[in-house]
């Protein structure tokens, strides 16, 4: 039974695999980037269990065992593959697509991927077009380089509603696939367009991990409403699963080894903090920040600065997306900007100096608990016994949600020891608040509980010997690609299946190549089309040459290396090189 891309993406991001396989290993210790453990597949004293985060894989360097989230629950529980997805799909509330479904639904996806890239050029090419010149302008005037907006594939959607409609049915697409892509809208006849979507607008395409443009932020030019407009939710794009940049922010963490992103307000908070050098900038798609948007970060950052506006709109959502990121296991900081502009009126008034400006600023953040209670204080008049009591009350009540009772009980002696009160009063506040809160919390549990069901199935078939005899330049070029499936216009016109030496490592190659034309994710389909022990192969590879030691330069001379070897005469020679 073949699953819908769109719902084993689902399925990934709400089974985070340290969750899962914490309830069957324990403890699972941090180390680095990663968490390691006792493996529970074989016998072991030193912990060689890994457990990758920012990939939702795991791979132990004792026994091999490797894959995803669904692989560990088939190993874990003897299950096979669709039992393992109903498993998860139980434990995540989601229901299991139908038995068998119409493969026009994937074949639909393609053709948006395909006319979301078509859109995507002809707005960029609008942009430097005379009708582009307004947008243009707008664009340098907020002190981009033509560089950044090349880099962002920045564009222009031309006041003429059809113009967008038109260039794509010339180049083969169906208003039906135009409109599914939410780049027009159906003529009320139902029998054609009935005008572009994005008008007289400055163009952000969206871009997701793979490469794909999946979506559109529009701005207008004139006083129009709404300023800005997005691409709804459609069959390759979901507003609450994605952020904009997160492309660029994961490239750039995986290069400087940072674990930490800055979280911004708009579309141009991000591009000018990349253009300053900040390019582990992201930002929500228009809507506010979701428990999706906090487990998606938790893959790539263990830190977060979050940079909203300093008006009350950007207080107000950056006090409703703290305990969001705190409940992800997220650190949370907070930047307030001086004089109250946003990062990018920030970098543009400090001209030369403006990165080395920005960077003090972020040095200065204060963390979420210290922001929360720093934004209390100014409700209360601090000068009189009414205004300390009350103020304390409403601290006690942030201290409550935390989990930590290192944090309620440091906190609350620095609050005793500001107000000459004695500390034990204010943890007992804390504590009687801390119940409330529990009590709900038990109750929410007890409902979930309840609507959770366990299945047992008979074990999984027998395995496929899998024999790898890969060289280094093959392993770490397929590792590279399976985490960069953007090189795959590169690797198609310059690397054949025929240089891959190993029978698993070619048929492994072609697969990842089908994939990426389609835009589809690889590594989501890994655990259906793939053995138990080619899942563990394909997982040592990511497991032993990350993407971030892997370095760009590195995988070209990869590349180059294979097709020498290729174009040596004997198979003995190739294996030899």
């Amino acid at each position: 039974m073949a699953l819908p891309e769109y719902f084993l993406q689902e399925l990934e991001s709400r089974s985070e695999i340290s969750e899962i396989i914490s309830s069957y290993v324990s403890p699972l210790r941090r180390r680095g980037r990663n968490l390691v453990g006792l493996c529970p597949f074989h016998s072991e004293k030193t912990p060689s269990f890994n457990v990758y985060l920012d990939s939702n894989s795991y791979y132990c360097f004792g026994c091999s065992a490797g894959g995803g989230v669904v692989n560990f629950v088939m190993r874990i529980e003897n299950l096979d593959y669709i039992e393992a997805v109903k498993f998860l799909a139980q434990r995540a509330g989601m229901a299991l697509p139908e038995d068998s479904y119409d493969d026009s639904s994937s074949r639909l996806r393609v053709r948006i991927y395909e006319a979301n890239r078509a859109a995507a050029k002809f707005f960029h090419f609008a942009l430097y077009e005379p009708q582009g010149k307004a947008a243009l302008d707008y664009l340098h005037g907020r002190g981009l380089s033509d560089g950044t907006i090349k880099h962002f594939g920045l564009g222009f959607a031309p006041s003429d509603r059809f113009a967008l409609g038109n260039a794509l049915e010339r180049q083969g697409f169906k208003p039906d696939e135009i409109v599914a892509a939410n780049l027009a809208y159906m003529s009320k006849s139902g029998t054609g367009l009935g005008g572009d979507r994005f008008q007289n607008r400055v163009m952000f395409p969206i871009i997701d991990l793979r490469g794909n443009v999946i979506a559109f932020g529009g701005r207008i030019l004139t006083d129009e409403k709404p300023k800005y407009l997005n691409t709804n939710d459609t069959l390759v794009f979901k507003k609450s699963n994605n952020l904009y940049s997160l492309n660029n922010a994961k490239k750039f963490n995986a290069k400087t080894d940072n674990g930490s992103l800055i979280l911004c307000e708009g579309y141009m908070d991000v591009i000018s903090l990349n253009q300053a050098g900040f390019q582990n900038a992201v930002a929500s798609l228009g809507t506010a920040l979701t428990s999706e948007h906090a487990n998606l970060i938790k893959r790539y950052a263990d830190e977060v600065y979050i940079c909203y506006d300093s008006d009350e709109a950007g207080k107000k959502a950056t006090q409703r997306s703290i305990p969001i990121l705190r409940s992800s296991g997220i650190k949370v900081k907070v930047v307030e900007i001086p004089t109250g502009k946003d990062p990018d009126e920030y970098i543009k008034a400090h001209g030369d100096n403006g990165q080395a400006a920005f960077k003090n600023v972020l040095s200065s953040a204060l963390n979420d608990l210290e922001y929360r209670l720093h934004l209390l204080r100014g409700k209360y008049d601090l000068n009189t016994n009414e205004g300390v009591v009350d103020y304390l009350s409403s601290a006690a009540e942030v201290l409550a949600g935390l989990d930590s009772p290192i944090e309620q009980d440091k906190y609350s002696s620095v609050l005793a020891e500001e107000f000459g009160v004695q500390k034990d009063a204010v943890l007992l506040q804390v504590k009687e608040k801390s119940r409330k809160i529990n009590r709900k919390t038990r109750r929410d549990e007890i409902k979930e509980m309840q609507k959770s069901i366990t299945t047992q199935v008979a074990p999984i078939n027998s395995r496929q010997a899998v024999i790898s005899r890969a060289q280094k330049a093959e392993t770490c070029v397929l590792a590279y690609f399976i985490e960069n499936p953007d090189k795959f216009a590169f690797l198609q016109n310059k690397l054949p299946p025929t240089a891959f030496a190993s029978d698993f490592n070619r048929r492994l190659y072609s697969y990842l190549l089908q994939k990426a034309e389609r835009g589809e994710n690889a590594v989501l389909s890994f655990q259906g089309d793939f053995t138990m022990q080619e899942c563990s192969e394909i997982s040592r590879l990511r497991a032993i040459f990350r993407v971030d030691i892997i370095k760009e330069s590195t995988f070209f001379e990869y590349v180059d290396v294979m097709l020498r070897q290729a174009q040596k005469p004997t198979q003995s020679d190739v294996a030899g090189a």
